[in-house]
């Protein structure tokens, strides 16, 4: 389990790919506890399993399913990858509840400059969209953000300075892909509505109201 609260970025220095499955490579700078094989660390926003660690040097085996449902796949040597290590017990929690498992990914519509932030709208499918509402919570690229506005075929969130400079989303062009996660309690809520069949009065519209939606 993750917060989204990104805590280092790590620089790419191969991913190699073989048949199924693939090793993704990378360099970070000092971390102030000591790094455990066998530990998740979100990449980019995707649960990984560390299989080794040597110096400043992080390895991680990836299926090639995940390169190909996620934004990793396209990832060239030099890249910034955010990165976040899991909860541990008796750690703050801040951001939003975030499991790393990517639901799907978008394409970056605009970048936009709002005041001293930027605006970033991100084209995804029907899907995705069911999941989010303004003011809800998502993952993009493993940060949780507020959800602004979403529209019929995108959604758009706002970037503080202190996260611009400190992620890989100011490393974002147009046509760019990116992993989005949406809020996982959404998740369950959206399941048990579409299940039918309930008498109760609990409505998707009342949810919406209620803020967890």
């Amino acid at each position: 389990m993750f917060t989204g609260l990104i805590q280092k970025t790590g620089e790419l220095l191969r991913l190699d790919v073989a048949g199924d499955a693939g090793r993704l490579e990378l360099r970070v700078e000092p971390w102030p506890e000591p790094f455990v094989l066998g530990e998740s660390i979100a990449v980019q926003g995707v649960c990984l399993t560390l299989t080794e660690a040597r110096g400043g040097e992080l390895r991680f085996d990836v299926l090639k399913e995940t390169l190909d449902r996620t934004c990793l796949g396209g990832k060239v040597a030099g890249a910034r990858l955010n990165l976040e290590r899991s909860l541990r017990v008796g750690d703050p929690m801040g951001g939003h509840m975030v499991t790393g498992h990517v639901d799907g990914t978008g394409v970056v519509k605009t970048i936009t400059r709002v005041g001293r932030d930027w605006a970033i709208e991100v084209k995804c499918g029907d899907e995705l969209l069911k999941g989010m509402v303004p003011k809800g919570s998502i993952a993009c690229d493993g940060i949780s953000l507020t959800i602004v506005d979403v529209k019929q075929d995108s959604v758009s969130v706002h970037i503080i300075p202190h996260t611009w400079a400190n992620t890989s989303l100011s490393d974002l062009r147009k046509g760019d892909r990116i992993n989005l996660e949406t809020d996982v309690i959404g998740k369950y809520v959206r399941k048990q509505m579409d299940a039918g069949g309930t008498t109760s009065r609990v409505t998707e519209d009342l949810l919406r109201q209620a803020g967890f939606m």
